[in-house]
């Protein structure tokens, strides 16, 4: 038994329970589905393997693995947006998974892909090998593209609905693992490269995918588990095909929303907030602002945009800072640490409060506390 079989067994029996774990949970949503079927099939993949390698030649070489990026770009998708339909139209993402899948099948008898060494033995099959890598790279590298300008947009979107900073709401988990993902395959690939043209490794890189699929069955599963249900924000921030118009105005073309409108929005809002403080809420969303002044949720984000230069989250999170500043020069405060001000003012994140402190005073809150703050 070589170093790899104990890590098929790990990934196998991991991938299996955490895909039972997912599948039970309720309410069971349609990107829990994806990330089910996702985890079930790094279970079939590594028990492929583990058969290929210790009974029988199962496939020329692995197919599977065309399923990992259109279902990283769909749970990303429907995480996103929880009410998105199945269209038809993406099962077009399966063609080469099935294409590869038929290929290795008529060929399950031949030495196609046994592994790495034999990459660029000249015969007849070397083409399928060449054509076979660049699709599988190209495949990961547009999927983890795709996947990662969706979160980016999802956390731009955010900015105007949300006041706080939330790692399960932004999705940085899904972020962060969508550029491991891609980099752990491209390091495969680079190290498969060495290991090609110049023999000089002392393993296949090839088993390293499986070591690969453990890490990412476990993380996946992990961060799915946890993962709350992510309310579905409107595309406040697009146009109608779902693009961002360079144009701010532009944006708005079609809102109604009059210039004297806009105004007597904005003179509402900023009264509101002077009077009522509703930014002490840490929680504040721009629906509790909707709900409290009566405005609609569009057309506070488009007055704050337009008329006021800022996002919500933005516009928020400066009368904090401003909150804050005042506490810091109110005697009574001087016995508070300058977090506990910061958290007493709405903030819930130490990083996301130092740094809109320093962008609008210049300062961090420790020197300003020093240097602007007379001694009583």
């Amino acid at each position: 038994m070589d170093f790899i079989e104990p890590v098929l067994y790990i990934g196998i029996s991991q991938s299996f329970f955490a895909g039972l774990l997912i599948a039970t949970r309720r309410p069971f949503t349609r990107a829990h589905r994806i990330m089910t079927a996702w985890v079930f099939l790094f279970c079939i993949e590594m028990i492929f393997a583990l058969i290929n390698r210790t009974v029988l030649d199962m496939y020329s070489f692995p197919f599977i693995a065309f399923t990992y990026g259109p279902l990283l770009y769909f749970y990303v998708r429907h995480m996103i947006r929880p009410s998105l339909p199945f269209s038809p139209w993406n099962l077009l993402h399966s063609i080469p998974f099935f294409v590869f899948f038929a290929v290795s099948v008529i060929f399950r008898e031949e030495p196609i892909f046994d592994d790495l060494s034999g990459f660029f033995v000249r015969d007849r099959f070397i083409p399928l090998r060449i054509v076979y890598g660049i699709c599988f790279l190209l495949s990961v590298t547009a999927y983890s593209i795709l996947s990662f300008i969706d979160i980016r947009k999802h956390q731009i979107r955010l900015r105007d609905e949300i006041s706080y900073t939330s790692a399960k709401l932004t999705l940085n988990w899904l972020k962060i693992l969508s550029v491991t993902f891609y980099a752990g395959y491209v390091i495969v690939f680079i190290l498969g490269g060495i290991d090609i043209i110049g023999g000089l490794l002392p393993f296949d890189p090839y088993v390293l995918t499986f070591v690969l699929i453990t890490f990412f069955s476990f993380t996946y599963s992990f961060y799915a588990i946890r993962q709350p249900e992510i309310l579905e924000f409107p595309n406040l921030l697009t146009d109608g095909a779902g693009n961002i118009p360079e144009n701010g105005t532009a944006r708005y073309a079609r809102s109604g929303l009059r210039e004297d409108q806009a105004e007597e929005y904005l003179t509402r809002l900023l009264s509101y907030m002077d009077e009522e403080k509703p930014y002490l809420n840490g929680d504040l969303t721009i629906a509790d602002l909707s709900r409290r002044t009566g405005i609609p949720k569009h057309y506070i984000t488009e007055v704050l945009n337009e008329k006021y230069g800022r996002n919500f989250f933005s516009f928020i999170n400066e009368y904090r800072v401003r909150e804050v500043m005042s506490r810091i020069n109110d005697p009574k405060y001087q016995h508070y640490t300058i977090l506990a001000i910061a958290f007493d003012a709405g903030f819930n994140s130490k990083s996301t409060f130092n740094s809109f402190f320093k962008a609008y005073t210049g300062k961090t809150p420790s020197t300003y506390r020093k240097v602007v703050v007379r001694p009583q």
